[in-house]
């Protein structure tokens, strides 16, 4: 019988409760629709204070809509975004950022789950050619969507490459809080310092409800946001809701204790299972996710009991992913029942 819990995606755990009880704790009264309420100016507050004085923060309802909306501000039609194939821009938004840009993705096979600058720079050419779509962004994710990390040098590397060539980078930050967990370091040096310009801030991930925010690094490109926000069918009348859920997730460094533990619960997952013959981790493991290859014959039964997600295409590679809220009797129940399969 398939439990309840499984390791398919972060997405599926709940709400933390702190989170959920500062969205009830805002829920009194009226204030002024569409963020101009007390709780959106703090949330937005300190989000700048993480980020500089000088970080444009815009909050919006998914990571699907901060990527389009983020890119958007700098982006023209006749324009290109070079991503990494594996990308969720490329891969999981079903053309979404190409629609409402109407811009071109140029999709690079990353190494290990990143961009380099000697892959990136086979596309940088055709400047000013009017027959060529012209290079403007570098998006990637941090971390990845194979569960690995930038490192800042790497991260001032892609910024630098495209800054001398007058591009701006994106950073997706979808599990941006898992990154900096493993990193140690916090997010005005892995985003600010490294010089990106436009971001993707994500909480659903790390046990928020719902709600991303769109920060922008880069003056020039925040003069209009909030004509694309609006545009893009982003703008919250009733903002307060996703401004609490911030304001509990920036509490006490409650993102970072949630980064950390699903971080931690990985590492575990890794462990127990890496062992076990015939189950062999493709990436190293540094954030929440676990790419691994099986024996096919072990799939679909160990789904029934847990479920998660093959890799279209890769098959039999596997993704484990956990979360916030993992247990240790989560990891120990299912390594035990791979093992029993194996033996």
């Amino acid at each position: 019988m398939k439990r309840i819990r499984g390791f398919a995606s972060d997405n599926n755990a709940p709400v933390h409760p702190d989170i959920f009880r500062a969205m009830e704790q805002v829920n009194k009264g009226h204030v002024v629709g569409y963020g101009d309420d007390p709780y959106t100016v703090r949330a937005t507050e300190k989000l700048s204070t993480l980020f500089g004085e000088n970080a444009g923060v815009y909050f919006a309802f998914t990571g699907t809509a901060t990527n389009v909306l983020g890119l958007s501000t700098a982006l023209r039609s006749w324009e290109s975004v070079i991503c990494a194939e594996t990308s969720h821009i490329h891969e999981d938004e079903c053309g979404a950022p190409e629609k409402f840009t109407g811009g071109k993705l140029i999709p690079v096979e990353p190494v290990h789950g990143k961009l380099t600058p000697e892959r990136i720079s086979e596309h940088l050419y055709g400047f000013g050619f009017e027959h060529h779509s012209q290079p403007r962004i570098i998006s990637f994710a941090q971390a990845t969507e194979t569960g690995t990390v930038y490192t800042l040098d790497e991260i001032r590397e892609i910024t630098g490459l495209a800054h001398k060539h007058g591009m701006v980078v994106h950073m997706d930050g979808a599990r941006i809080a898992n990154a900096a967990a493993y990193l140690n370091c916090t997010f005005r040096e892995m985003v600010t310092d490294t010089g990106v310009d436009i971001l993707s801030f994500g909480g659903t991930k790390n046990g928020m409800m719902y709600g991303e925010a769109v920060v922008i690094l880069n003056p020039d490109l925040d003069k209009n946001f909030k004509y694309i926000r609006k545009q893009g069918m982003q703008l919250a009348s009733k903002m307060r809701y996703i401004a609490a859920q911030f304001e509990a997730y920036l509490e006490n460094d409650l993102w970072l204790k949630n980064a950390r533990h699903a971080n931690r619960m990985a590492q575990l997952l890794a462990k127990e299972t890496s062992i076990i013959p015939g189950v062999t981790l493709v990436e190293e493991v540094q954030a929440n996710g676990l790419f691994v290859k099986i024996p096919e014959k072990i799939i679909k039964p160990l789904q029934e009991e847990f479920f998660f997600y093959v890799m279209e295409g890769r098959n039999p590679l596997v993704r484990w992913m956990t979360s916030w809220d993992t247990t240790e009797k989560d990891i120990h129940d299912f390594s035990s029942l791979i093992k029993e399969m194996l033996t």
